[in-house]
């Protein structure tokens, strides 16, 4: 079982465990326990966060 989470607290189960299978998130093993770091959690997700683009102010006044 996987212990509660940033990164866990609104996914399935199956979502960390496939990340640690796939070696996409750093992780550490303590004897049959697989824990991630929070650090982990935190570089995963600031690494895959899409900032909004800014919407160009003369597209946006063009006319029809």
């Amino acid at each position: 079982m996987l212990p509660p989470g940033p990164l866990h607290a609104r996914t399935q189960d199956r979502f960390p465990r496939r990340l640690i299978e796939e070696r996409r998130i750093r992780y550490v093993k303590v004897g049959r326990h697989v824990r991630i770091p929070e650090s982990a959690i935190e570089e995963f997700v600031r690494a895959r966060t899409v900032e909004p683009l800014k919407p160009r102010r003369a597209a946006l006044r063009r006319a029809a």
